[in-house]
């Protein structure tokens, strides 16, 4: 019989070194399993050890945090407003979520390269490849395993779910952006110097 695995990931008081960890990138086509086979949808962002130094040192596995989606006025969710029971904010035209993630090589499907792919907790109307995302990776969840089906699979990704929304449900683990929390999650919606070179 399965151990039930914990629902909260640190202490209540906030997070703890080496968290939290910043990734960005524009959102870049995957394998497309997330959708097709889990009907858990996923956006990969470049595994660049340039880009994302920290990343070229951290084990594989699950991890959970805040992401935030600059998306276009074209796209469906632009102005949809949040559902009940997801946490969002929108500010300089980014909205921000809860996300979990995988890094590394998924077992499962016995992939060979490393990849980070992202599940927004949120129902999305369109794909947004293309669109600039960024992260704050709060803490680590698990490892990654092999299942002996999908079915496993995706009842370990639903737990993983969980475990993300009711960790980051705390004052010292929300953003002030979200309106729920004191984390500064400033970086997730702030405009850079190329940004602002764009606009003018």
């Amino acid at each position: 019989m399965a151990v039930p695995r914990p629902r909260i990931i640190g202490p209540s008081t906030g997070l703890e070194k080496p968290y939290p960890l910043q990734m960005e990138g524009r959102v870049i086509r995957g394998f497309g399993r997330g959708s097709r086979d889990l009907g858990i949808p996923t956006a990969n962002l470049p595994v660049d050890d340039h880009l994302t130094p920290w990343i070229a040192g951290i084990k594989s596995g699950v991890y959970f945090g805040w992401a935030s989606l600059r998306l276009p006025s074209s796209h469906p969710n632009q102005h949809a407003t949040t559902s009940s029971g997801t946490t969002m904010a929108k500010a300089m035209g980014f909205r921000i979520y809860p996300m979990v993630m995988s890094i590394g090589r998924n077992n499962f499907y016995n992939n060979t390269t490393r990849s980070a792919e992202v599940h927004v907790l949120h129902k999305f109307d369109a794909d947004f490849y293309g669109v600039e995302m960024r992260l704050l990776v709060m803490g680590f969840i698990r490892e990654m395993k092999d299942y002996p089906n999908v079915e496993a699979l995706i009842e370990d990704i639903e737990v993983d779910c969980d475990v993300a929304r009711q960790s980051l449900d705390r004052e010292a683990w929300a953003l002030r952006e979200t309106g729920k929390g004191t984390l500064d999650g400033s970086w997730l919606v702030r405009e850079t110097a190329e940004q602002n070179r764009a606009v003018v």
